[in-house]
């Protein structure tokens, strides 16, 4: 039987935001029907809806790319998942809906005593981090990480995972207030960048040329001091560039140092990278999203009809941890 849906329409005159229904669309054979209980922000969305970031040919042109919620319906070589089950899962676009499809590889269960806004912010900043902090750049336990961005949905959960695998974490964040939140979190040590040069502030602490990995999604200004702290051997991954793609950079310490800059985005890489994360994540960190050590951090919830309001707060950098959507 069809189930009617209702998502998230963006004008094309204006970019407004509205709810528009229409049927819910089938599951493939390796598909999910998700019935979303929340859909988590990223700022992807905010990109796609200004015209900035548009999806791939074969994604859903809604926006949303991460949710929680009950099974609805499974293709037919889904395995491992029955209907009812509690599911959270990076869509393929979608997720701004109360009913979204994920392809069975990027599912992922609930952890244990989770509610369904926790766990809808749980997929894309999961997947972010495991990707490229500790596959691209390979973290080892004991190496100093240095996460920008730290009060984001991906930096706060991304600071609990390096500490639960041996890392020590060093993190930028725009307020003393976040600060202080993000030392609660596990880090060593939180610089408030506006108002300490970060470079400086680890300098002073001993670690400059000490920094084995650097996640950043600043760029801009950030690009050179991140070269210059970085260790020998280091390596750095960008995933953003907020303050800007482009920088008067001295590269000499990246041949004196070894150091490996690379990047990547997460929507363009293909279901199979996306399912070997996902399997990885279930063997690595999901132990300790079930014991509790890892947990979601969420900044406000918002109804799916309030999503503009949701896009204003996200744009205006006040939140710490992860905004949400309750359908």
């Amino acid at each position: 039987m069809p189930h009617t849906r209702h998502y998230v329409e963006i004008s094309s005159e204006d970019q407004s935001l509205a709810i528009a229904s229409d049927t819910a669309p089938e599951p493939g054979p390796s598909e999910i029907l998700i019935k979303v209980a929340a859909a988590g922000l990223n700022r992807a969305d905010l990109l796609q809806r200004a015209g900035l970031y548009p999806p791939p040919a074969d994604a859903s042109p809604i926006m949303g790319l991460e949710v929680a919620g009950t099974v609805l319906a499974i293709g037919e070589d889904v395995k491992d998942w029955q209907l009812g089950d509690p599911i959270c899962a990076l869509t393929h676009g979608g997720g701004y809906a109360d009913h979204a499809i994920a392809p069975q590889g990027q599912c992922m269960p609930i952890p244990t005593g989770m509610s369904m806004e926790e766990a809808a912010a749980l997929p894309e900043a999961l997947l972010t981090v495991w990707h490229n902090i500790f596959q691209r750049a390979a973290m080892q336990p004991g190496d100093k990480v240095l996460i920008h961005g730290g009060a984001s949905g991906i930096g706060t959960l991304g600071i609990q995972m390096v500490k639960a695998m041996g890392g020590e974490v060093y993190t930028t964040a725009g307020s003393d207030k976040k600060c202080d939140a993000l030392m609660a979190l596990g880090a060593v040590t939180a610089i408030n960048y506006k108002i300490r040069d970060f470079e400086e502030a680890l300098t002073e602490a001993g670690l400059k040329d000490r920094i084995n990995v650097i996640l950043d999604l600043a760029g801009g200004d950030f690009i050179q001091k991140n070269i210059n702290v970085a260790a020998p051997e280091g390596r750095i991954v960008y995933i953003a560039f907020i303050r800007g793609f482009q920088a008067d950079v001295n590269f000499a310490p990246l041949l004196i140092k070894r150091i490996s800059l690379t990047g990547s985005t997460l929507r363009a890489q293909s279901f199979e990278q996306k399912t070997r994360m996902t399997n990885e994540i279930r063997e690595h960190i999901y132990p300790h999203l079930e014991n509790g050590s890892i947990k979601p951090v969420i900044d406000r919830v918002f109804e799916l009809a309030e999503v503009a309001s949701a896009h204003d707060h996200m744009q205006s950098g006040a939140h710490m941890g992860k905004i949400i959507l309750r359908t």
